[in-house]
């Protein structure tokens, strides 16, 4: 991934970091190979009515994002390695449900399994890389955003894989397909439990009650969700907004998948340089100020090139500029949002804070997008529609916490010297 960039990201890790990097690659894998082809197998299949398979899809999306806040909690309360396993047991039983399920009742007690699986090891991994990027940043080796960036781009890697993948073994059948991903979780779930350690040193577990109101208080943390829903709500329009427009101008929807691929790829190959040169010139607030004003541009060239009514060909082209401007803003603001978590959340609260960022977040994506949504039934010019749609991640920025964060991890003790944290031999086979 960024060539020479990633190999020495990736030499500069600890035996931990690599575990959950590669973990994100397989976790990707194995659910985008089932997840695309869902709707298509509910409608046909099974023989679910369209507005019944919106729902289900709808619960899974609640089941999993909604939860976020649930499984970092237990993350705080129990430690990464039990979240994660039990995560993994969940996803397997999942997939293998889904795959043998015939009856309404069962697709969705399946599906509601596969969204929970995520709410508790997604927060896991997600808030032990924060942690251990600041770790890493304080260590000397670079900004801690290299490392998330290197997280991302391995996700990406396995978006882009699991299609190709569940598209080969759809030429079985679709339960092939769910039992090949319920095999990734499986590899997962051997490797956790003989490498990932019961203990991870400088994590602290913690018991007392109340971290839910004292986060609802924290208006800088509160501001940063904000501001990253706004994202996500502009990331969205990549499944309402663009297939509208990308219809409009060719007569098809054949168009998109080539769109998508656009993205995916940038992603894998251009995350990690945006993310060096970001991190030495810019803060955190910085760097995600530039990537929402880069969304917002996406939508601007969109609505500038919309007057014309170019089709064909020369019809795409401001679709692809709106994907390449928002994949850009995209690599500024995911990075970064993650990186900041850490300085923000109360003391051995990271999994808490990691998960209510994703909940947060996706409940004003909720909201926004019926919001959003509505634009295509008011019958207002697309200009309008394009504009208003770069409104939101604009005005988003001021929501972004001004002062500046103290340093350091917040979810264990600080180094009482400023030389560099050392854990050797983190990741010990049977320990």
């Amino acid at each position: 991934m960024s060539g020479p960039v990633a190999v020495r990201t990736w030499k500069n890790l600890s035996p931990l970091l690599r575990l959950l990097i590669l973990t994100q690659l397989a976790f990707n894998t194995g659910f985008f190979a089932v997840l695309p082809f869902l709707a298509a197998h509910l409608g046909t299949a099974i023989g679910m009515a369209g507005w019944l398979v919106g729902c289900v899809l709808g619960l899974r999306t609640f089941s999993q994002q909604g939860l976020f806040v649930v499984g970092g909690w237990l993350v705080d309360r129990h430690g990464v390695r039990p979240v994660v396993l039990a995560g993994c047991v969940a996803r397997i039983a999942g997939f293998a449900w889904l795959g043998c399920a015939e009856r309404i009742w069962a697709v969705v007690g399946a599906v509601l399994l596969i969204g929970f699986a995520a709410a508790l090891f997604s927060p896991a991994v997600e808030s032990e890389v924060a942690r251990q990027a600041v770790v890493w940043e304080r260590e000397g080796h670079g900004s801690r955003t290299r490392v998330l960036a290197l997280f991302s781009a391995a996700g990406q890697a396995g978006t882009f894989v699991g299609p190709l993948l569940g598209g080969v073994l759809l030429t079985v059948d679709f339960r092939a397909a769910c039992l090949a991903g319920a095999g990734v979780f499986l590899l997962v779930l051997a490797g956790h439990a003989w490498l990932m350690p019961r203990h991870i040193p400088g994590r602290a577990r913690i018991r007392a009650r109340g971290g839910i109101r004292v986060m609802l208080r924290n208006r800088r943390f509160i501001g940063l969700c904000c501001a990253y829903g706004g994202y996500l709500l502009a990331y969205n329009q990549l499944y309402l907004t663009l297939p509208d427009e990308v219809e409009r101008a060719t007569g098809s929807q054949l168009p998109l998948s080539w769109l998508f691929a656009l993205s995916s790829l940038l992603v894998v190959f251009v995350q990690l340089p945006v993310t060096r040169w970001a991190g030495d010139r810019l803060d955190l607030r910085r760097s995600m100020a530039i990537g929402l004003l880069l969304i917002a541009a996406g939508f601007a060239v969109v609505a500038a090139a919309r007057p014309a009514a170019w089709t064909g060909t020369a019809g795409l082209l401001p679709a692809a500029g709106y994907v390449v401007l928002l994949t850009l803003g995209q690599m500024l603001v995911v990075p970064a949002a993650r990186a900041w978590v850490p300085d923000l959340a109360e003391d051995g609260r990271l999994g808490l804070y990691t998960g209510a960022l994703s909940s947060v977040s996706g409940l004003i994506v909720l909201v926004g997008s019926s919001a959003t949504g509505s634009l295509l039934d008011l019958g207002l010019p697309a200009t309008v529609r394009w504009l208003v749609l770069a409104a939101v991640p604009a005005l988003t920025v001021p929501l972004l916490p001004r002062r500046p964060a103290p340093a350091g991890p917040r979810d264990g003790p600080a180094p009482r010297s400023p030389r560099p944290l050392r854990h050797p031999e983190i990741i010990r086979p049977g320990r």
